[in-house]
């Protein structure tokens, strides 16, 4: 005789990670209440457990130079082989407003796929497209 069946969330997420590729997706809204370090912190912690994070809008120039400071001093070969990053612009610059452009301001609203070194290879860059391979651990 079979025992009482467990209760599953089918919708609770799974900490099964053999099952497949974990992505991210961070909204700009999300981001945008956090400072720079809260940022990196975000991403490597997503990025240190094997997911793919994907951010709707990208870090500035000096958030993703301190990204790049952060994860060289935390590589070790057998626990972390560092991150693989890959931004492209959703807007031309001819598209910044009237402002931005006579306050000399870049826009940093770019989608940006951050993910670990040993499981995201870029195929394809161009303008328009990202093509990447994920691999398993």
């Amino acid at each position: 005789m079979p025992g009482p069946t467990p209760d599953v969330d089918d919708d609770a997420p799974s900490d099964d990670s053999d099952d497949g590729v974990r992505i991210d997706m961070i909204s700009g809204a999300r981001m945008d209440g956090l400072t720079g370090m809260e940022k990196i912190r975000l991403i490597l912690d997503g990025v240190r457990d094997g997911n793919i994070v994907i951010l709707e809008e990208g870090l500035s120039p000096d958030e993703e130079s301190k990204l790049i400071e952060v994860t060289m001093t935390e590589i070790s070969p057998d626990d972390f082989t560092g991150i693989e990053i890959e931004t492209y612009p959703k807007a031309k610059a001819g598209d910044q407003s009237f402002l931005d452009k006579l306050m000399g301001r870049k826009s940093t609203q770019k989608l940006t796929v951050i993910g670990p070194a040993n499981q995201i290879e870029t195929l394809h860059k161009d303008e328009n497209l990202i093509s990447t391979l994920v691999s398993r651990k």
